[in-house]
């Protein structure tokens, strides 16, 4: 039983591992759009966020923005690897323990979107989420 729990777990990790690959990773996926997002920003604010993630939350869970503010998020990960996901900004980043990563995007779409941990972290993994609200 204990060699079936070990063999899942591995499966689990590296199955996310792979698709975090297949996504551009962590490192540089975001640089096509860091590009417009630097054009369309004139029309806002830049709002710099300060962000906490550990198991199994974001700190703050709740961003309140306006529609055309630059979001620029620094993110670390203060005890194992997680992630950070909001698709409809096209915002996927690896965050490793004890370094903090920075990542924008341009919050061109009025609404609530949920922001989620996409790296397999533990236990919690699926209830480590947040809100982003754009006004």
């Amino acid at each position: 039983m204990k060699k079936l729990i070990i063999g899942l777990a591995i499966v689990i990790v590296g199955g996310g591992l792979f698709i975090f690959l297949q996504k551009g990773g962590g490192s540089g996926a975001n640089e096509t759009a860091s590009t417009p997002a630097l054009q369309n920003s004139a029309t806002g604010q830049v709002v710099e966020i300060d962000m906490t993630a550990k198991q199994w939350e974001f700190i703050p869970s709740v961003i309140t923005v306006n529609q055309g503010d630059l979001v620029r998020i620094t993110a670390t990960s203060i005890d194992v690897p997680h992630g950070f996901a909001l698709p409809e900004f096209n915002v996927s980043e690896y965050l490793p323990p004890g370094q903090p990563v920075t990542f924008e995007f341009v919050a061109d779409k009025k609404g609530t979107f949920t922001f989620f941990c996409n790296v397999a972290c533990g236990q919690g993994h699926s209830q480590m989420r947040g809100t982003l609200i754009v006004q």
